[in-house]
């Protein structure tokens, strides 16, 4: 495990050597020590950045010549695939099933971005039609400059891919700031762009707390561009520092997803998405879909069903054979879940089943698989992202109801319908309010599709074509033709008398 920061195609100890406590929330035990970087260290990494952009050859190499980096960097995940996974169970809390899907899915970004950029960008120009044929104009693709990365906790080397993968394909540099609950597998991304050969100050990556590391890249004018996955609240912030120097900004945010179930689904199929979609990676996920509508000619037997399954789901240490529940990621987020579950029965809802600690684990930040029923409309539970393994479950009686019960979120990042009516199941996802829409599944993601929300979910698209654009400018480069020496504002005096 690391001990040290990478920047400027080195490793340094933190400005201040600084460390801070590295926990398995399987266990509670502090597995290592993390390098604390502070604004010394983010200042170090921006500069490096801003010579690897400015000064250095990156952004002046062909794309076929990124590609190639890109693809050494996937290869170089690949090959410690099962290492890095087996870190991000002790770091994040997962099944090592998951984390092993997660580490093959950050090689996939970087193998993907090498190859869009390569095939689809290679520097091409955009010739525009113009109404004066006197011109000649064209669109070309620029990279953006310096990004700061900041990166959450419950996908901690796949959204460090998302981000960076995008941003070095097209030629720009990055400061990226993992979360400091989970920093082992960010910083071994270090060890593997080393091993690449990356060029110096490309990629630089920055461990440490929120309000010393976080704040100050947040904070930095030689930063161009802010991405931030993360919750509402903080994406606000980012927001607004970003303003005091119009930084570019990308913000994936938070969900209170629906998954609306009607009485012609496949209601075993359903229960197994529905499951899916709220217990894959302990409900820590943003996409999640926790609100569960369930026609009234559907619900008791769903409800049923569902509870029944619940309960099979083996909870433990990740690293066990077998289990497909972990730990949340800390003591922090394990009293917000279960404090939030007694909120909601405090405000009027029922549990169903679950709802607190395993009785067969004593240590480990678990929280059994919840369901909640009679949630009220208005309480927290149901409208506020709880990010755990809590779904709540209520009826409707019309496809009319379930649009607007659906739709009544400040989020709008993912939804999900389920009907064997094809006419009706495309009617419903056309009226869903949400960046995302699943029929007859959850959470399928793809590198090559857009990813991101309306409403307070987030700003801008990630992964596909779309994470390209987040990291480039656009310039038009317009050429006079005619042979007349001007355009016709001004002429001579003698051209006027003659």
């Amino acid at each position: 495990m690391r001990s040290q920061l990478y920047i400027d195609g080195k490793w340094n100890s933190p400005v201040n050597g600084g460390t801070f406590d590295v926990i398995d929330p399987a266990t509670e035990e502090v597995i290592h020590r993390a390098p604390a970087g502070t604004s010394e260290d983010i200042e170090a990494a921006v500069k490096a950045a801003r010579r690897g952009f400015d000064l250095g050859r990156w952004p002046k190499l062909s794309d076929t010549e990124r590609a190639g980096y890109l693809c050494k960097i996937a290869a170089g995940i690949r090959e410690r695939q099962r290492e890095l996974a087996q870190l991000e169970v002790i770091d994040n809390g997962k099944p090592f099933p998951a984390a092993d899907r997660d580490i093959g899915d950050a090689v996939g970004c970087f193998e993907f971005y090498a190859d869009l950029t390569d095939r689809l960008y290679n520097s091409l120009e955009e010739k525009i039609a113009l109404p004066d044929t006197r011109f000649t104009s064209k669109v070309v693709r620029e990279p953006l400059g310096v990004a700061g990365a900041i990166i959450p906790w419950n996908y901690p080397l796949l959204m460090a891919a998302w981000k960076a993968a995008p941003a070095l394909a097209v030629g720009c540099a990055m400061v990226l700031e993992p979360s400091e609950l989970t920093p082992l597998t960010a910083l071994e991304l270090g060890a593997t762009v080393d091993d690449a050969g990356l060029p110096r100050g490309v990629l630089n990556i920055v461990t440490g707390l929120g309000p010393q590391a976080g704040q100050a890249l947040i904070d930095h004018p030689g930063i161009d561009k802010l991405a931030f996955t993360g919750s509402v609240s903080t994406g606000s912030k980012v927001m607004a520092a970003a303003a005091r120097d119009i930084k570019r900004v990308s913000l994936e945010l938070g969900g209170k997803s629906p998954s609306v179930i009607f009485d012609d689904a496949d209601i075993e199929q359903a229960v197994e998405w529905i499951m899916f979609g709220i217990f894959w990676n302990q409900g820590q996920v943003c996409s999640a879909t926790s609100r569960v509508l369930a026609q009234d000619g559907v619900y008791e037997r769903l409800l049923t069903r569902l509870i029944d399954e619940t309960r099979k789901i083996p909870i433990g240490n990740g690293l066990d054979d077998g289990v497909l529940l972990g730990p949340l990621v800390s003591e922090e987020q394990h009293r917000k879940v279960l404090s939030a579950v007694g909120a909601a029965r405090v405000a009027g809802a029922t549990i169903a089943s679950g709802g607190g600690r395993p009785a067969t684990l004593e240590r480990g930040f678990f929280v059994e698989q919840t369901i909640l029923i009679d949630v009220p409309l208005a309480s927290d539970a149901w409208r506020e992202e709880i990010f755990g393994p809590v779904v709540g479950v209520r009826p409707f009686s019309t496809e009319a109801e379930a649009i607007e019960l659906a739709n009544d979120s400040r989020f709008g990042l993912t939804a999900a319908v389920m009907s064997n009516d094809d006419a009706r199941a495309e009617r419903v996802a056309a009226a869903f309010r949400a960046g995302i829409v699943w029929i007859n599944c959850s959470q399928p993601t793809f590198t090559e599709a857009p990813w991101g929300g309306y409403k307070q979910s987030g700003v801008g698209r990630e992964l596909g074509r779309w994470g390209l654009e987040n990291y480039l400018e656009i310039k038009q480069i317009t050429r006079f033709t005619s042979e007349r020496r001007s355009w016709g504002w001004y002429i001579k005096p003698e051209e006027v008398a003659r």
